[in-house]
């Protein structure tokens, strides 16, 4: 029993020190990151409800991000860049700032539809990535290490 302990104590040891040593964000930081892409998700559901906003335009625009993994048919480097710019919550908030600015419920309505995404993505642990693998993300390694 003791044995299996310390193998598990050891196991647990490598997985937080290969997590430390990716720069990748692992316990409790993670837990907060993942919880703050559900709140984001839920927030910005709950706002795009109090704008008015059509069902049917949420589920069509909600996906409408990841169309940017195509430039992951480019390569790498490029795919992640186009993956962070849809993925990050910079490009929702210069639009939801620029719908405040012109009272257009149109710009504020797609911005909080893109924080939701970005929101559930977080929630499920996928990260901003880098330009190495696809897999590689801010929150950790996502999926089968690929060359």
């Amino acid at each position: 029993m003791n044995a299996t302990m310390t193998h598990e104590a050891f196991l647990s040891a490598s997985v937080r020190s290969e997590a430390r040593g990716s720069g990748a964000v692992w316990g409790t930081p993670l837990t907060l990151l993942r919880l703050e892409g559900a709140a984001a998700l839920v927030g910005a559901t709950l706002a795009y409800s109090s704008l008015g906003g059509r069902w049917p335009v949420f589920a069509l625009l909600f996906l409408l991000p990841d169309l940017s993994m195509l430039g992951y048919l480019v390569d790498r480097r490029i795919g992640a860049a186009c993956y962070n710019a849809a993925h990050s919550y910079l490009g929702p908030a210069l639009l939801g700032a620029f719908g405040m600015t012109l009272s257009g419920h149109g710009a504020l309505g797609v911005a909080c539809i893109w924080v939701a995404h970005v929101g559930f993505d977080r929630l499920l642990g996928y990260g901003l990535k880098y330009g190495t693998s696809f897999g590689d993300t801010h929150l950790g390694r996502r999926g089968g290490r690929t060359p």
